[in-house]
């Protein structure tokens, strides 16, 4: 007989002779059988990038506007506005818990210039404990967070920036990022709102997978159910506007890679004499994995690559898109078998001005020429 066969033995010997009676009914492991359960799809906020009850991250290098980004995503929901994609966002309102940027002058302006509703969105300031105020502490005041959201109610997304204030150990351990994130994931679970938390990129981590380039702990990638990252180019070419994009790392309930365009604008608010406020302006999709996307723009700026590929590129795409739109799939194997590469390809769509067009829920995307 093998130790666990006598482990065992004993175990059923005992229970026989009723010795473990008394144990069972104060302690015992809790079973649910599957087919008793019910099956229920993802609740998307933003359908393939923001689920509801799931904490999700975006990462990406300092000067990337991850806020900016962020609050344009406030701004969405908190007016019933579309998300990038097109779809129309779910009327809600938003949390905002930060640690690094002023919500008077800097948070406040962006959500004015995105449009946001700013009746539906509250920052947390505190927490009010035996008459003072101190700072929100996620550990110990979740609680009195999730009966805030309940009276405030229809709360529909929750912004964390930077994402390690909820970690009160240290970022780079796997125990104490999980058990700092915990209550955000349980909060996220308990009035159904999606989690956004938002966090750096660790320095001289280019090249490498997107989720290993993420700050602190692997545990921040692996816990969060979807992670974006965003990213800029360092110069653009014949005067174009900077290139930035947001694009999908990772995703365990849906579709991973792809993004969307988008480039940082300025405004001057017209209700609020002498403010200036930056925002996201949203330019169409982009297709490729979050890494190929990265590294078409980190090439540049750690090579110093000459414009001239990225010229014949624009030149070559405004050729083949001449007579009208083409399927992505069709452009992909013109531009391959032409020898360009699809990073090159990318970039060469942004120069020319190319726009990514949605046909239908069934049918792909497809690359056209602008009107002139």
């Amino acid at each position: 007989m093998n130790d666990s066969e006598s482990v065992w033995g004993a175990v059923d010997a005992a229970i026989s002779a009723g010795e473990l009676k008394a144990t069972s009914e104060r302690r015992y492991v809790q079973l649910e059988q599957a087919s008793g359960l019910k099956i229920l799809p993802i609740r998307w906020l933003w359908p393939g990038w923001l689920a509801r009850g799931k904490l999700q991250i975006l990462a990406g290098s300092p000067g990337t506007c991850k806020t900016t980004i962020a609050m344009s995503l406030a701004a969405t929901v908190s007016s019933a506005g579309c998300f990038p994609c097109g779809s129309q966002a779910t009327l809600g309102n938003v949390l905002v818990w930060t640690g690094e940027d002023d919500p008077a002058d800097t948070l406040a302006p962006r959500l004015v210039a995105s449009g946001a509703d700013l009746a539906n969105v509250f920052f947390i300031r505190g927490t009010v404990d035996g008459g003072e105020q101190r700072s929100f502490d996620p550990g110990r005041d979740i609680g009195l967070l999730v009966e805030e959201a309940k009276r405030i109610g229809n709360v529909q997304l929750l912004i964390v920036d930077p994402v390690v204030s909820a970690i009160m150990g240290d970022g780079h351990k796997a125990n104490d990022v999980r058990r700092g994130l915990q209550p955000l994931v349980d909060l996220a679970l308990i009035i159904d709102c999606a989690v956004l938390g938002i966090t750096h990129f660790s320095k001289g981590s280019s090249g490498r997978d997107p989720l290993e380039r993420v700050m602190g702990s692997q545990a921040f990638g692996a816990l969060a159910r979807v992670v974006l990252v965003a990213a800029k180019e360092s110069s653009s070419v014949e005067g174009a506007p900077q290139r930035r994009f947001v694009a999908r790392a990772k995703s365990n309930i849906g579709p991973d890679g792809d993004g969307f365009d988008c480039q940082l604008l300025e405004t001057t608010l017209e209700l609020h004499q002498g403010v200036v406020a930056t925002y996201i302006a949203w330019r169409g999709a982009i297709q490729g994995s979050a890494r190929e996307l990265l590294e078409a723009v980190e090439m540049d700026e750690a090579t110093g690559a000459d414009s001239t590929e990225r010229n014949d590129a624009k030149l070559f795409l405004r050729g083949i898109l001449a007579d009208g739109p083409l399927s992505v799939r069709i452009i992909k194997a013109d531009s391959t078998g032409a020898g360009y590469a699809w990073r090159t390809i990318e970039r060469a769509k942004k120069d020319a001005g190319v726009e990514a067009r949605k046909l239908g829920l069934k049918d792909g995307w497809v690359w056209a020429l602008p009107p002139e």
